[in-house]
């Protein structure tokens, strides 16, 4: 016969994971109703593909692949800054009508409240990621379905990470005036510096060297890797830890905030 206290741990667990499952579903069924949102929130990195991929076919850029081979990996991971960064605004909404006030006293886990909301979000982004390659195929990138599924994977930590802290922060701040001036200010040095649409290689050497300070520097040079082939090179091996690294503290951080806030 189980004791209390060898139960108790796995009650819990299974708490948490149906109340996520809950949360999940909920949210996953407001993002399918709003289609226009789908749509525009893969706009940017498809025209991206279609304006900037041509222009850099005959510029020597360095390194290893072709202009799309640099281009995709940017862009997927582009597609995790923003539109992952940007996840807060839901958040916003809902304290607003006091939609989040009424699910924290319901017995439902705060955790579940956030990991529910973050796995919609890698759900989305994945998927929003596959119709990139996809396109991009059709172009005329070229890379195998491992380095694809490696790029998949990476954006998928990113989502976690970035949505993690934008909820995190929507819980702190009161409106999107707020809000939006602290994403903004973080996402364009971000995206200036991680080399999202050209190699970092390109770059002077002390901007460079300041690269070296972002994360998703490493994220985009990891993936650009699998996308030539370089599976289990230095380059996807250093990528993998600061996204896992990155992962694990934007969740802890999140969810923290997200438990916490208002009690």
């Amino acid at each position: 016969m189980s004791s209390p206290t060898a139960t108790a741990p796995a009650a819990r667990l299974s708490h948490l994971l149906s109340d996520t499952a809950l949360i999940f579903n909920r949210y996953l069924r407001q993002t399918v109703r709003s289609r226009l949102g789908l749509v525009f929130g893969l706009l940017m990195p498809l025209l991206y593909l279609v304006f900037f991929g041509p222009l850099l076919r005959d510029l020597p850029l360095g390194g290893k692949g072709d202009a799309w081979q640099t281009l995709v990996p940017g862009l997927m991971i582009q597609l995790g800054l923003f539109s992952a960064a940007f996840c807060g605004f839901s958040v916003l909404v809902e304290k607003q009508h006091g939609i989040v006030e009424r699910m924290r006293v319901t017995p439902v886990s705060r955790l579940a409240l956030l990991l529910g909301r973050t796995l919609k979000d890698v759900l989305q982004l994945v998927l929003q990621s596959l119709v990139l390659v996809l396109a991009a195929v059709a172009m005329g990138l070229r890379t195998s379905v491992p380095g694809a599924v490696i790029g998949f994977l990476f954006t998928g930590l990113l989502t976690i990470s970035l949505a993690s802290l934008s909820y995190a922060l929507a819980m702190r701040v009161n409106s999107p005036q707020e809000f939006a001036p602290v994403i903004n200010a973080v996402n364009m040095p971000a995206m200036l510096l991680s080399g999202l649409l050209l190699p970092m290689s390109l770059a002077p050497g002390w901007l460079d060297a300041v690269s070296h300070f972002v994360p998703f520097r490493y994220l985009v040079d990891a993936v650009r890797a699998a996308f030539v082939g370089d599976y289990w090179s230095g380059t996807v091996g250093v990528g993998a830890l600061v996204a896992v690294g990155f992962a694990a503290v934007s969740v802890t951080v999140g969810t923290r905030v997200f438990t916490r806030a208002g009690a």
